[in-house]
């Protein structure tokens, strides 16, 4: 059983580290998103944050645009809580990879 990123080999950390990179998001690719389109949410919907991404999209149509201050100020707040985004979404990955590699070797061990 392994219970942390210690208790991996080296080629299974290996493993971990390429789906990691495969799967994450990028940050240039969210801050490019959120430069141009941030009031209407689009660096939100890249990171899979459906429900507020169209609160941001519903506040701006819905005002005629005068929500666009508002959803401004919070795309601004949002660019310094993406990579913390980012960071949950790569532990998560981490930790689904694992629990695969666990389950593979559970299988092949017995266990």
């Amino acid at each position: 059983m392994y219970d942390s990123r210690m208790d991996l080999t080296t080629e299974e950390m290996l493993l971990v580290n390429s789906e990691v990179e495969k799967r994450k998001r990028s940050l240039l690719v969210a801050y490019l998103l959120w430069f141009f389109f941030g009031a209407f949410g689009a660096h939100r919907f890249y990171f899979k944050k459906i429900g507020s991404g169209i609160a941001m999209v519903l506040l701006v149509v819905l005002t005629l645009g005068l929500g666009a201050f508002i959803t401004g100020i919070w795309a601004l707040v949002d660019a310094f809580l993406m990579p913390g985004w980012q960071q949950r979404e790569v532990e998560q990955i981490e930790r689904e990879t694992i629990e695969l590699l666990q389950t593979r070797s559970d299988r092949y061990t017995g266990f």
